[in-house]
């Protein structure tokens, strides 16, 4: 099991940011990512249907061999967490729990802003898992449906995507919020942007630092860290398009993205 890869999924290419705080805290460890590009964003859909996503995909990567997986997504992870680790017989974590604590331990006047696609913040995931650790403190999310497209086409700066932060998050401003949450993988792709659109005092929190500590911890209390001194393997899945993988693969994670396999849906096992 030690040599086993990592499994991580995503509706598209944001859960790269998750992955690459990994290879940086586990350099060792072999990955095999899957991008959901042919049926995201998730976020405008159903819980439900969602949740049937997570599950199909996680149980294609846990029949792959992975010895752990992440769901790389917060719409996932609101939607089929609970599901996903109640079927599956290997570790599974998510990015919601990571974040509010983040966010919990930043704050310093307990307003705390979470935003996210429809379908996390309709879930109020956050919510509950921030008062889950601070009763008191006061959670004001907005849903920002539009953002996952502008990064989804590899438009991370500039005057459109910057109007339309903007417009988001005046209500947040106005709010005080001095802690903001970036609750969708594919948000600190656009972290320099919704940084200056809040100002320098409000701090920013993605999960991905803190998901690869806790991947880090499992793999260590379980005796599962890859000990191999060989290169690790890196593979990449998606389900839609391979070049539009491809293009913002290697614009958000770098020549890691070597090739990406097209999988066709519905999921079944591939080669190892």
């Amino acid at each position: 099991m030690n040599e086993a890869p990592i499994g991580m999924f995503d509706s598209g290419i944001g859960g790269l940011t998750v992955m690459k705080a990994v290879m940086r805290r586990l350099p060792r460890e072999s990955i095999y990512y899957f991008g959901d590009n042919a049926r995201g964003p998730y976020g405008p859909r159903d819980l439900p249907e969602i949740r049937s996503f997570a599950l199909e995909i996680a149980s294609f990567l846990e029949a792959m061999g992975v010895k752990l997986i992440v769901i790389a997504c917060n719409s996932a992870t609101s939607a089929g967490l609970l599901e996903v680790q109640r079927r599956l017989r290997i570790p599974v974590l998510g990015v919601v729990e990571p974040g509010a604590r983040g966010a919990v331990q930043a704050t310093g006047n307990r307003r705390i802003g979470v935003i996210g696609t429809v379908a996390t913040i309709r879930s109020r995931a956050y919510m509950r898992a921030i008062h889950a650790l601070d009763a008191g403190a006061r959670v004001h999310s907005r849903a920002c449906p539009t953002l996952v497209d502008f990064v989804e086409r590899g438009e991370t700066q500039g005057p459109g995507i910057e109007e339309e932060v903007r417009r988001y998050l005046s209500p947040l401003i106005k709010r005080g919020v001095d802690t903001l949450v970036l609750g969708c993988t594919h948000y600190p792709l656009i972290r320099e942007v919704i940084g200056k659109v809040m100002g320098e005092k409000v701090k920013l929190i993605s999960s991905d630092e803190e998901v690869a500590r806790e991947v880090e911890e499992n793999l260590k209390r379980r005796g599962y860290l890859r000990s191999s001194e060989q290169a690790p393997l890196y593979r990449f899945m998606c389900s839609g398009s391979v070049d539009q993988a491809v293009k913002l693969g290697r614009l958000f994670l770098g020549p890691e993205v070597e090739r990406v396999e097209r999988v066709e849906l519905p999921l079944r096992e591939v080669g190892r």
